[in-house]
């Protein structure tokens, strides 16, 4: 570790309760969740300014369209990119989001700078304290508490914190913490680009022989060009010519649709790897510093935004008094099967699209075989879930009702609100089947009548933490002791 810094007093005048790392999607998400339940958040962030043009992400699932609808955002977010109700993988392969049910059956194409403004603003709201230019170099955790010394922005202390920043995370190597994994495929091509020809659809993608290509719109009239030539394993460094990549998309998508004017270029590869633990002590990890993974799929962000929907709740309840420790152990014990799974599923898309066939007839075995799999709808529908973040559920007690630890949809409630409203409280709500039970803690909603077979027990992220089809006072009694009372 480095040596300890100088805190600035101005620094210490302002205590928090948690530290979070890094102002991207995930850090802002999870701050602005635990200051909207009253806890105190510095946000600390390594750059000194927002870059407007910088965006690594562009996908927005389903799932996590529902978590930004829980806390207002989500309808406003689909205003600002275009949807894609069907999704190419495999070249001709096929998953058909439309038909998922949600409120938002499609993914979302915008640049993630878009996401992080709304994230920002609703952070600021809440009163997280956003502290920029201060690039943490050294950690100590002491009873109760953490202390992180900053290159230019002083010493911060907290009870807890996070860290979400990234790929290349000071906080998961100043801890200590694992991150094994290898690079999976080297030397794509990155290129923010102009258009003479603009593509018919929200996202134009193909692979063959001769490589990988994709175009995706930023919405202002630039478009991100990614490509990657088969075989083609130059380092990072290595210099990218515009024709180059103009090249490679004739080749791949038939037309390199007029590109023109690029305003950044570079190379870059990725990774797979995933931390070995997501917590140690008073630091947690969330986001790409617990996990990193091939672009393809778009799942990384998405999948960093629900670490944070899974966290805030739990971390708000421990620090404020209302739940034990243990209850931040199963932040890891929920998540890190789920960032297993994601790299599974990036990791098989990018092997099956940039393993193209070279063989002209097992290529054409290939094309004959997907359009066929994409008619399988038992298949489909699993690649559906599981991509865009719907099918996730995590693991629930021995004999627990077989609904615990899915994610419930936005059921239509008595009085016409939807459940995603009312989660926006950021509490637990007892949904019921048509009147309310009397005397409970949680917010108590019910269905109409006919609509709900099962009372459940709805967590403020959006999974069920208890089910009945027969509920009785006992076991609501029971419940009350397991998880934490909202009483703020």
């Amino acid at each position: 570790m480095s040596a300890p810094g100088t805190g600035r007093a101005e620094d210490r005048a302002e205590p928090a309760d948690v530290l979070v790392v890094g102002a991207g999607p995930t850090g802002l998400l999870l701050a602005g969740d635990l200051a909207a339940a009253g806890v105190r958040v510095t946000l600390l962030e390594r750059r000194a300014h927002a870059d407007a043009n910088l965006t690594r992400a562009f996908a927005v699932h389903a799932r996590s369209l529902e978590v930004l609808d829980a806390r207002g955002l989500g309808d406003e977010l689909v205003t600002l990119g275009r949807t894609a109700p069907v999704v190419g993988v495999f070249g001709r392969l096929e998953l058909h989001l439309h038909r998922l049910r949600t409120r938002y059956p499609f993914v979302l194409i915008t640049p993630q700078y878009n996401t992080e403004r709304l994230l920002e603003w609703r952070a600021l709201a809440a009163g997280v304290r956003i502290v920029r230019g201060a690039e943490v170099v050294a950690l100590r955790q002491r009873a109760g508490a953490v202390e992180a010394d900053t290159a230019g922005a002083g010493t911060f202390r907290a009870a807890y914190l996070v860290g979400c920043d990234g790929v290349r995370s000071a906080v998961r190597r100043l801890t200590g913490i694992g991150f094994p994994g290898r690079s999976v495929l080297r030397s794509v091509m990155l290129a923010d680009v102009r258009l003479k020809e603009l593509p018919a659809e929200a996202v134009t993608t193909n692979a063959n022989r001769y490589g990988f290509a994709s175009l995706v719109p930023f919405g202002d009239g630039w478009y991100r060009a990614i490509g990657w030539i088969a075989g083609d394993d130059r380092p990072d460094d290595a210099p990218v010519e515009p024709e180059e990549l103009a090249g490679l998309l004739r080749r791949v998508l038939g037309s390199d649709h007029g590109l023109h004017e690029p305003r950044w270029i570079s190379r870059f590869h990725t990774d797979e790897r995933q931390a070995v633990r997501y917590r140690e002590g008073r630091v947690l990890l969330a986001g790409d510093a617990a996990h990193v993974h091939s672009p393809a799929g778009g799942m990384g962000m998405n999948t960093g935004l629900q670490d944070a929907a899974n966290l805030g709740w739990k971390l708000a309840a421990v620090v404020q008094g209302r739940a034990g420790e243990p209850l931040l152990d199963s932040y890891e014990r929920e998540r890190y099967p789920v960032g297993r799974q994601t790299l599974r599923i990036s990791g098989a898309i990018t092997r099956g699209v940039l393993s193209a066939p070279r063989s002209r007839s097992v290529r054409r075995l290939r094309d004959l075989a997907l359009p066929a799999v994409s008619r399988l709808s038992s298949l489909t529908a699993l690649g559906e879930s599981r991509l865009s973040g719907i099918g996730v559920c995590y693991q629930a007690p021995r004999g627990s009702h077989r609904l615990t630890g899915h994610r419930v949809p936005d059921l239509r409630l008595a009085g016409g609100r939807r459940l995603y409203e009312v989660l926006r409280d950021g509490r637990f709500v007892l949904v019921t089947r048509g009147r309310p039970v009397p005397e409970t803690p949680w917010l108590n909603v019910a269905a109409p009548a006919g609509q709900l077979r099962t009372t459940l027990l709805v967590r403020p992220d959006g999974h069920i933490a208890w089910a009945a089809d027969e509920p009785d006072p006992a076991g609501l009694r029971a419940e009350l002791e397991r998880w934490p009372v909202r009483d703020r």
